[in-house]
């Protein structure tokens, strides 16, 4: 399916998103030689519409925007580009144009890989990567069995709280033996009668 450029002047309505933690970015928009230019490259390009120019996203801050997968409308006249961005995407320095609290397990995930490249003298994550996979199965081990206390105790506050700590510990003991979200969702939408959509959508994502 092919952008519609006959709609809008020529101009595509453009959505970023963060390919790892689903936060949208930003919104621009492309003429059709910025859409090409971002096939090309495999970054985004937009289209100015005060400047009436095309410019690359990061040429100034070099915080640019990695394409992964680009998805149209059903109308053709927008489009949805899912990227891996270099550095923060708004130009005032925030992660996303769009002032909103955000906040996924995916972001969590960003966050422990981050410790687990950068250690940091006082960091939780390096003082259990440097115990071994044995103190973080014992750690995650533990958590379980309070999440079980909690719910035999009826204290959903406290199931709440004993939940966030066996998710972090979890994540960690993934992402230790080089297992990551993204694969274990992509397992659970084939499980889930989603295998043929799934399939189509990392045909695109290779494109």
């Amino acid at each position: 399916m092919q952008p519609d450029f006959s709609k809008n002047n020529g101009l595509l309505s453009v959505i970023l998103q963060d390919y790892d933690t689903g936060q949208v970015l930003m919104n621009g928009f492309m003429n059709e030689e910025a859409y090409d230019l971002t096939i090309r490259d495999q970054v985004v390009w937009f289209y100015s519409r005060s400047r009436q120019a095309l410019w690359k996203k990061g040429e100034t801050s070099g915080n640019y925007q990695h394409v992964v997968s680009m998805c149209l409308d059903c109308d053709q006249d927008a489009l949805l580009i899912r990227v891996k961005p270099d550095g923060p995407t708004c130009h005032l320095g925030n992660v996303s144009c769009f002032d909103d609290y955000y906040f996924t397990l995916e972001i969590l995930e960003k966050t422990i890989q981050d410790r687990m490249e950068n250690p940091q003298e006082g960091s939780y994550t390096k003082y259990l990567i440097e115990q071994g996979v044995d103190k973080i199965l014992k750690k995650t081990g533990e958590e379980m069995t309070e999440i079980l206390i909690a719910v035999k105790n009826n204290d959903k506050a406290e199931i709440i709280n004993e939940a966030g700590d066996l998710l972090y510990h979890f994540i960690l003991l993934l992402n230790q033996n080089g297992v990551i979200l993204a694969e274990v969702k992509d397992n659970l939408a084939e499980r889930h009668g989603l295998k043929q959509k799934y399939k189509q959508r990392k045909e695109i994502e290779q494109w």
